[in-house]
């Protein structure tokens, strides 16, 4: 799954940290001085050890063949990664679970009226690219998880199929109910569309990629260039894992072989509507076909027609039926053993399984987390024992919907709930800047490892690099200065679409996410058969030294997690980012008061049908009630207490690090701080999403693997449910009080340190 869709940036920097400014130089948070003297100099033979050659190497081994969920080259890459790990000295060993994976039987889509025409779904062989034409073991171009279906209706174009996109199709007359809906990909996750279609009344949903967004629009094509070919289809999940992501049939616990399983009818994340993609040279003469209103300016995309909305006078069959087979999947586990502290974990993840041949997604991050682990196998046999436990997993069956990584969280989660330190993961990785997301408490942590890896193009840290576009992208004079400020890079709030859900989401783990990209573009063959070896080595980290960048900030990370005497969390970060997030809300809710007011006045002053076409004329939407002003003094209340507890705790800290007498950690003070993230979670869970407990963040109900951030009480205030946001107003202040006793508890027993 993309990075980019994971990593969007908050507007909060860490402005607490600009009280203190960046780390001194060569100072590693969490270490004594002896320690880090011992620390840097492995970290430097770390460094030296991983190989793009090998990277490359893995990456033709890996991506020879289609390796998807329950197909035979993905049983035999998970054999090929266990025996890599068991060679280079890990304790390695398969976990298998057993999920629901549909893969497709039966896909139409025609056009019946006016006229008649039939989708290819079908990518054809590009010449010179030798996988592309691995027909016979190619997955077909469909969206799994999709209910069975044969309807036939007219089309209604919704362009990207949001909330937002069915009201203009109410202001100009249009309704969905009863149609088939064709929306182009972009600007939520996918599994939204059919979502809000059905929401709608839509019998049917298409998704079609539009070359004005990763097509001929952006620039040249496949094979002359890297963006979506003509007939170049994007697979994927439409599972509503905004209720739980993992095996639809077991939510909550891992999908063993003796597992209790739901009736598939029973299960809530399968679609209401029958959902297929197709490619925009399939799409072309549906879209020519519609009539209605033409579309606004916004909705119109790359294609040479004209854009109109429906419904009619096209009419639109389409068929979608599967095998629902349970498959195995395969997470290859590796383990270290912590030699003081063996009972604290830091997890670090990357899936292996892909659509189709998946080089950039995800080879490209899973050879770079390889050998990472390789150059710790060799450290192993040099001598070097992790203070605590490290775990390398490859998971298998992220692209259905993080099926593996779930399992793997859901099966594990007591021992995880008391051991994790961290997650640190990865999934595609192209050439550029360094990305990250992750929880505030390790904003700091990842930026001072980036600065401690060289970029390749620039030979500036990568944090430097990073920087640097920060500073230049920034959006006001403010957010300059507060880069320049803090050194603190910019961490976004993680939602979904990636390994990492299972950790932070549903068990409160502090978690990272880390990739390079910006300089390539994979989206143009995001899951389709062209995400290969050949269109890798030629449009994407070509010599794969961002490979090579990624091992070392992944290794580093995890090193410097496994290894401090005191754990690293930044807790003034986290503090500054929850009063950010709060700031945010009470933002939000006079937004909505003011459009309210505005859009009323309009309505009674008959804007809405002075404007109006009259062949196609308006629909003034109802006056609305005003919101009404919300109480958020337990909210402001938690994030108060956060920050006085922040700030003691950093003194504490900082005073113990600058203690020369410091020589070890203390492990009831780790102990403690491991909890720290878990203290963010409500064992309730999000309103009408149970699985979902953090509190910080979480994927959007409407925007899937884009992040919420405080989402019980923002997505309350966005759908105008009032009460219930007044309600998650207390849950949350208390969750913030409860965050910030155990931080203050932290800071006492630090201060009882022994020196």
């Amino acid at each position: 799954m993309r990075l980019a869709s994971l990593l969007a940036a908050t507007a909060f920097l860490g402005i607490a940290a600009a009280r203190t400014g960046p780390n001194p130089p060569n100072r590693l948070t969490g270490f004594s001085a002896a320690g880090e003297r011992v620390e840097r100099d492995w970290e430097a033979k770390f460094k030296a050890m991983p190989s793009p050659d090998s990277q490359r190497s893995y990456m033709r081994h890996l991506t020879a063949r289609p390796h998807h969920v329950g197909s035979p080259y993905d049983s035999a890459n998970a054999q090929w990664i266990l025996a890599h790990f068991k060679s280079w000295g890990l304790d390695a060993h398969i976990e298998r679970f057993e999920v629901l994976f549909p893969t497709p039987r039966d896909r139409l889509v025609e056009l019946v009226a006016p006229t008649r025409f039939k989708a290819s779904l079908a990518e054809p062989t590009v010449p010179g690219d030798p996988t592309s034409a691995q027909h016979a073991e190619q997955l077909p171009t469909y969206n799994a998880y999709s209910i069975d279906g044969d309807v036939t209706a007219p089309l209604v174009y919704v362009n990207y199929g949001l909330p937002s996109d069915y009201d203009e199709l109410a202001r100009h007359g249009v309704s969905a109910k009863g149609a088939i809906v064709i929306a182009r990909y972009g600007n939520s996750w996918r599994g939204v569309k059919p979502m809000v279609a059905a929401e709608h009344g839509a019998v049917g949903c298409i998704i079609y990629s539009d070359p004005a967004d990763d097509g001929y629009g952006q620039g040249d094509t496949y094979p002359k260039g890297p963006y979506r070919p003509k007939e170049g289809v994007q697979r994927g999940s439409v599972m509503e894992m905004q209720l739980y992501p993992g095996d639809p049939l077991t939510p909550g616990v891992g999908a063993t072989h003796d597992a209790k399983r739901l009736a598939r009818a029973d299960a809530p994340t399968i679609t209401k509507i029958p959902v297929l993609p197709i490619s925009y040279g399939d799409a072309q003469p549906l879209l020519a076909a519609l009539g209605g209103p033409v579309a606004p300016e916004p909705w119109r995309g790359g294609l040479g027609i004209t854009y109109h909305m429906g419904a009619g006078p096209a009419r639109v069959h389409l068929v979608v039926t599967s095998n629902w087979d349970i498959k195995p999947v395969y997470d290859v586990i590796a383990t270290i053993r912590g030699s003081t502290e063996p009972d604290e974990w830091v997890v670090r993840g990357n899936h292996e399984d892909a659509w189709v041949n998946g080089a950039e997604d995800p080879t490209a991050g899973q050879v770079a987390m390889m050998e990472e682990a390789r150059a710790l196998g060799t450290l192993l046999a040099q001598g070097w024992h992790p203070r605590r436990t490290i775990i390398y997993a490859a998971w298998d069956g992220e692209e259905p919907m993080l099926l593996g990584s779930t399992e793997w969280v859901e099966e594990h989660a007591d021992e995880l709930r008391q051991k994790a330190v961290a997650y640190l993961n990865s999934d595609t990785n192209d050439r550029g800047y360094l990305f990250a997301g992750g929880t505030p408490s390790l904003a700091r942590f990842v930026s001072d490892v980036a600065k401690d890896v060289e970029d390749p193009e620039t030979h500036l840290s990568v944090w430097k690099r990073r920087m640097l576009a920060d500073i230049g992208n920034a959006r006001s004079d403010d957010a300059r200065k507060r880069a320049r400020d803090t050194g603190v890079l910019r961490v976004g709030p993680l939602g979904s679409g990636s390994d990492y859900s299972g950790f932070v989401d549903h068990l409160g783990i502090a978690s990272l996410n880390i990739g390079f990209g910006g300089e390539s573009n994979g989206g143009g063959v995001y899951h389709s058969v062209y995400d290969d070896f050949y269109w890798y080595t030629h449009f994407s980290d070509t010599s794969f030294v961002y490979g090579r960048a990624l091992s070392q900030m992944g290794g580093l990370s995890v090193m410097r997690l496994a290894d401090a005497q005191v754990l690293p969390y930044d807790f003034v970060n986290l503090a500054s980012t929850v009063q950010g997030y709060v700031t945010e809300l009470q933002e939000l809710l006079q937004s909505e008061q003011d459009e309210t007011a505005e859009r009323n006045r309009e309505i009674q002053e008959g804007v809405f049908a002075a404007t109006s076409d009259p062949w196609h004329p308006t629909i003034a939407p109802p006056v609305e009630s005003l919101p009404p002003h919300l109480g958020f003094a337990a909210l402001q209340n938690g994030a108060d207490s956060l920050t006085r507890s922040a700030d003691r705790y950093a003194k504490t800290f900082a005073a113990l690090e600058a203690d020369t007498a410091y020589a070890a950690g203390e492990p009831a003070v780790n102990a403690l701080l491991v909890q720290a993230a878990r203290r963010l979670t409500d064992k309730r869970g999000l309103p009408g999403r149970p699985w979902y407990t953090f509190e910080l963040e979480a994927p959007g109900f409407y925007t899937g693997y884009g992040a919420k951030t405080m989402p019980a009480v923002r997505e309350a205030i966005e759908q105008r449910k009032f009460p219930l946001a007044q309600q998650q107003i207390e849950t949350v202040g208390s969750v913030l009080g409860a965050e910030a006793a155990l931080i203050d508890s932290a800071a006492t027993m630090l201060g009882h340190t022994p020196r």
